[in-house]
Order: structure tokens, then sequence, then C-alpha cells
């Protein structure tokens, strides 16, 4: 059997952008406090578990991956477009990373102290989510920490016809946060803090976000 439809556009249409999108978010982390403070709460969780390796799933050019490691921990990525990966080698060079689905991860079972899907489920359709969840945390060891970040709405489609300078077709969802938390638990992950905010007003967010801290059960 082929790979399902969605792995297929996505992985096209990141490794397109991949440079340019690169450009355009290296500095987004450095204007937002929020995000900034939420991965702080996930490294210190991390951390106060004893540490140990750290998946980016999903990482795209690896920022978040380089910004987890200056936070003292033991980052690595892994990315479904080898493109985004070739771009995180040449910009950190100093990190590891990895072409992968989070739908089958190359990772043992409970091998992680701790898990970022940060916009990675996005792009999977709301009613193929519940395998990636379990994914996860099949991944992470007991008590491990899952920070998870998305647009928030109602399950509903939005299909990207432009993005980053370039033409592409891709397919993302604004997820219901209550669905995803009920799926959280029914692959064994505790969700122990939610987070809702209003668009910050750039032209980057035209919905609420949603964060969800879940720990594997």
């Amino acid at each position: 059997m082929g790979e399902p439809e969605h792995v297929t556009e996505t992985r096209a249409a990141y490794d397109t952008v991949a440079a340019s999108y690169e450009q355009l978010v290296r500095s987004l982390l450095t204007e937002s406090p929020m995000d900034r403070a939420l991965l702080g709460v996930f490294a210190e969780e991390v951390l106060a578990g004893g540490g140990g390796p750290v998946g980016d799933l999903g990482c795209g050019p690896g920022r978040l991956t380089a910004h987890l490691a200056g936070l003292g921990l033991d980052a690595f990525g892994v990315d479904l477009s080898p493109g985004m990966v070739e771009v995180a080698r040449a910009r950190h060079p100093q990190l590891r990373f990895a072409v992968g689905t989070l739908e089958a991860l190359d990772l043992p079972d409970g091998g992680l102290a701790g898990a970022l899907a940060w916009y990675s489920v996005i792009h999977t359709p709301p009613e193929r989510q519940r395998a990636v969840f379990a994914e996860l945390a099949r991944v992470l060891g007991s008590g491990a920490p899952l920070l998870l970040a998305f647009q928030a709405g109602v399950d509903d489609p939005v299909h990207h016809r432009q993005g980053y300078g370039h033409e592409i077709s891709l397919h993302g969802w604004r997820l219901d946060p209550g669905r995803v938390e009920r799926q959280l638990a029914d692959a064994g992950l505790a969700v122990r803090a939610r987070v809702l905010r209003e668009p910050d007003g750039s032209v980057h967010e035209k919905s609420r976000q949603s964060y969800l801290l879940a720990v594997r059960r």
C-alpha cells in the first residue's frame, strides 16, 4: 500500500518552502513571550523527571530544537520533509535531525523523556489523529511530558494554495481542543495544563492558538 495522500502532500509542500520558511519564522520565538514560557515549563518538567532524550517531532528547520537544547535538554529533531531536515542540519550542525513521520516514528518504546509536537499534527486529518497520539504515547517514557500546539477550531479544514512565497497545495485543520484532549486520554496521555489564547494580530495568526501539556500515564 502507498502512503496516505496527506503525507505525500505535506512533504511536497514543505520541501518546496523549506528555505523561505526558515527565514520567515527564524525570529518568531523572540516575539512570543508566551511560547517561550510554555517551552520553559516543558523543559523544567523534563529536567525534573531526570532528563533524557527529547524529540522535537515535526521540527521543521530546527528552531525549537535549538531552543530546547539551549534550555539544557538533550533535544533532537524529526521531520517528514527532507528539505526541512537539510535546512535544520545546515542551520544547527551541532544537533541531530532525521527524516521521519509522526505515524511511524523510528524510536524505541518508552525511549523519550519528553516530546514536543509544535503545530505538527495539524496536517493530519482529524479522523487519523488517534493513531498519531497513540504513536506519541508509545515513544514516551512513563511520566514523560508532551507539549502539543495547534490552531484551535472545530476540526475545520483549510487548504493553502500559496505559502512563504511559493505556490503549494497543503491542507491543514484548526483542531477542536476538547476532541484532541479526549483522544490523548484514550492514548494514555493525561492533560495537566490547557492554554487557549487569542490571535496575536500578526499576519501569521487568524485563529485561536491551543496548547496542551500532557504526561504519559
